[in-house]
């Protein structure tokens, strides 16, 4: 089974900046699209940013020069650099990866990690 173990959000004040992780584990045969995902409260999960195994990336409107994803196809790692934070950053951050495992390498699944809270607060 997939897990997708994500760390380093907490609490800072706006202005700060944060860079969350998220590792891929288990039997990975191959790692394609790795992404962040965020839901505030009351509101629907959005994108935040995307990148490919070729390192093509995506973001969001509202992110767009302050945050920034990158990836260490090594350790199957996803990286989200988060610097100018504004309080409507406050969220739950959430990663995903669509993996192929080494028991199905022709079948890409599709895994979100747990969440970890970002708070950009005074």
């Amino acid at each position: 089974q997939v897990r997708l173990v994500e760390s380093g959000g907490g609490l800072v004040q706006p202005g700060g900046s944060l860079r969350p992780s998220c590792a891929a584990s288990a039997n990975i045969f191959k790692v394609d699209h790795m992404g962040w995902y965020r839901q505030a409260p009351g509101k629907q999960r959005e994108l935040v940013a995307t990148i490919t195994g070729a390192g093509n990336t995506n973001y969001a409107g509202s992110v767009k020069g302050r945050f920034t994803i990158s990836r260490d196809n090594a350790k199957n790692t996803v990286y989200l650099q988060m610097d100018s934070l504004k309080p409507e950053d406050t969220a739950v951050y959430y990663c995903n990866a669509v993996v192929t495992t080494v028991q199905a390498p022709g079948v890409p699944g599709n895994y979100w990690g747990q969440g970890t809270q970002v708070t950009a607060s005074s």
